[in-house]
């Protein structure tokens, strides 16, 4: 078996890579391993240093980090310069703010005696990421982690084997390979045996709900901590007073970029009825609009899915929708009269919870509207779901959209602008959408020991 990267706009093999061997992992074990027992003792700001040296190897490298990106996963090229820098980015947020986040927190016990709570790395944590943001998915756990002294072990989606080759390139060629990260090809059983091992301390999965399952029932029976961010089904709230015209631009991004391949999208519109006419024609408009076409060029818009499966397992879950009652606004689909994985964008309405499709993610530029006759029910509607990972609200004013966001069961939620990524933002979900959180000074302490040490 080995790990093979085809080009999902043409559709033509781009490189293989072997999976790892028994003998390749024993040896990243052991040295990630020394490598946290080597540099246990070693500053912050030692290791802050070195993060400074990879978010400047990252920046360097925006055009090789795109490029790749796009013949991996078919990632539009103004795109993955996006996803480099903000890889970047991620790594700057760690280099300027943790040093700070990991000073020792003072505490007062029995009145008058002193206690400080410390921040120590625990030893390897393996992060298995998924292909859509090949390079920000895996700088999420590496920079925290590196900071804090613990190594990092990656296993990325096979589809993007170069992205994560290059990501350990730039790493390396930075601060050398001294055991402080590792991309491993391995496959899912060599995966279990790693997070069985003693020196693996943590296990950070960025997938599928279904791999969340699984990857976490392993590392409870290591009794390993994990973190997870899973799937979601994210609602995007319009009420009356909102700018429509602002909701309309922000709702589309949201849902169509990244070829709608993004687990925070705007997955549902959820439409008051006093504004549900002039969102829906406007929203008709734009998603009809888009271009498909080659990644390289400005003028597309929607870049090919991912891989071939991802292109007729997207059809299926639409064909499904309508079968079951949905109705097309929109009518895209999986383009087959050429190569490549293109899926033109769909926009349905009508899903009813009788749909067996209601609750699914459809990873893809696939939008739905859901026309509701108040905010009560706009707010049952969007936590009528096993998800929870983000959304957003509009309306006419902050203080209302707030009103809204303080009762939905999610973990991110943005008022009068589309969910995203910030390196200062905690990023996570509850329900079937994972646990733990990612960037912000929590990822920081995910999988450090607060080691308390009372002074008496």
């Amino acid at each position: 078996m080995t790990y093979h990267v085809t080009n999902p706009y043409t559709g033509q093999s781009v490189i293989d890579y072997p999976n790892a061997s028994d003998t390749d992992i024993a040896t990243a074990l052991q040295r990630g391993d020394t490598y946290y027992h080597d540099h246990y003792n070693d500053s912050v700001a030692q290791r802050a240093a070195q993060l400074q040296k990879i978010a400047d190897s990252f920046r360097n490298h925006v055009d090789d980090l795109a490029e790749t990106a796009m013949t991996n996963m078919g990632k539009l090229y103004r795109e993955g310069l996006g996803e480099a820098n903000a890889a970047a980015n991620i790594a700057q947020y760690y280099v300027d703010h943790g040093p700070q986040a990991l000073q020792p927190k003072p505490y007062t016990y029995l009145d008058n005696k002193q206690a400080l709570l410390r921040y120590d790395a625990t030893g390897i944590v393996l992060a298995i990421e998924p292909w859509n943001f090949p390079y920000t998915q895996v700088m999420r756990v590496f920079a925290p982690n590196f900071l804090l002294g613990n190594p990092v072990i990656l296993k990325h989606a096979a589809i993007v084997a170069g992205c994560a080759d290059l990501f350990e390139k730039l790493v390396w060629d930075a601060i050398g390979d001294d055991g402080a990260f590792k991309n491993l090809f391995i496959t899912n059983d060599q995966a279990a045996a790693i997070i069985a091992d003693d020196r693996v301390q943590g296990v950070a999965l960025t997938g599928s709900t279904k791999a969340g399952k699984i990857v976490s029932m392993e590392a409870a029976q290591a009794l390993t901590k994990s973190t997870l961010e899973l799937g979601g089904n994210d609602a995007f709230i319009v009420l009356p007073g909102a700018d429509i015209d602002q909701a309309v631009a922000d709702g589309a991004i949201s849902r169509l970029r990244n070829a709608g391949q993004v687990c925070t999208s705007a997955k549902r519109y959820i439409v008051h009825e006093a504004v549900a006419e002039e969102f829906t024609t406007k929203m008709i408009a734009t998603f009809k609009a888009q271009q498909i076409g080659d990644p390289k060029l400005d003028s597309t818009t929607i870049a090919p899915l991912s891989s071939k499966v991802a292109q007729t397992g997207l059809q299926a879950q639409v064909d499904a929708a309508v079968a079951n009652g949905a109705k097309v606004l929109v009518d895209g689909g999986a383009v087959t009269d050429q190569p490549g994985n293109f899926f033109k964008p769909v926009l349905l309405t009508g899903m009813t919870p009788a749909n067996p499709t209601y609750d699914d993610e459809f990873f893809g530029p696939v939008g739905q509207i859901h026309v509701v006759k108040s905010t009560e029910a706009a707010i049952k509607l969007a936590n009528s779901s096993q998800y929870g990972l983000a959304g957003a609200v509009y309306a006419g004013t902050t203080a209302e959209a707030q009103a809204v966001a303080e009762q939905l069961e999610t973990g991110q939620i943005f008022l009068n602008q589309p969910s995203n990524g910030y390196p200062q933002l905690p990023f996570g979900g509850v329900k079937n959408s994972g646990y733990g959180r990612e960037m912000s000074d929590l990822a920081l302490y995910e999988f450090a020991n607060q080691k308390m040490i009372a002074l008496g």
